[in-house]
């Protein structure tokens, strides 16, 4: 009877385990968004990631944005069959999206207020956090039509070129400050998952 009830016990603590780790798990800070940490500006971006003067075909207007998930590339649409491509970070695996919208919004060092959604998958983060270096947008955002994602910088410069955001799309300090001084208000944003054939 007392190796039943050893078992048992131990049958019960392994039971106990298994179904507190998914949640201990699910509490896990996102290493994407790290609230408070300055990005340290003398980080330097792999060759690929780094902001350049591309050739780019396509039929869309000089001054069009396109995003490439999949190729974790944001094209600034220019005459002559170029484009500036700056390197982003991209969501994740389920938080990747596509569409056509135009930037209603522009802001200088942010405030961020996480999405209700966003509190829910990650409940360590602050309600609220005023614009500053510390801010997980970084320096610069543009806002994605009625969306709640944007186009804004990062406190987390090593994250450019992954899939760790929760939908929006996130580049250096230094090159969203770049578009952010290249693109008005209005401007037509395509987001694509898939490279264009």
């Amino acid at each position: 009877m007392t190796d039943f009830r050893r078992l048992t016990g131990m049958f019960v603590a392994a039971i106990g385990l298994i179904l507190a780790a998914p949640h201990a798990y699910a509490q896990q800070p996102d290493r994407g968004d790290e609230p408070g940490l300055v990005a340290d500006d003398a980080y330097e971006l792999d060759p690929e990631w780094q902001k350049q003067v591309v050739y780019f075909r396509t039929t869309e207007a000089p001054g069009t944005i396109i995003v490439s998930t999949a190729e974790r590339h944001l094209y600034l649409v220019q005459p002559g069959g170029r484009a500036i491509r700056y390197g982003i970070g991209v969501g994740r695996d389920g938080f990747q999206w596509q569409g056509l919208v135009n930037i209603t919004n522009k802001k200088e060092w942010p405030d961020w207020t996480p999405p209700a959604e966003m509190i829910q998958r990650q409940p360590y983060l602050p309600r609220f956090m005023a614009g500053g270096p510390g801010n997980p947008l970084g320096a610069r955002a543009m806002y994605l039509g009625t969306t709640v994602y944007r186009i804004h910088g990062t406190n987390r410069p090593d994250t450019i070129g992954t899939k760790v955001s929760s939908g929006c799309f996130r580049l250096v300090n230094r090159d969203v400050a770049d578009l952010y001084d290249r693109v008005p208000v209005g401007t037509k944003v395509v987001i694509r998952q898939k490279p264009e054939l």
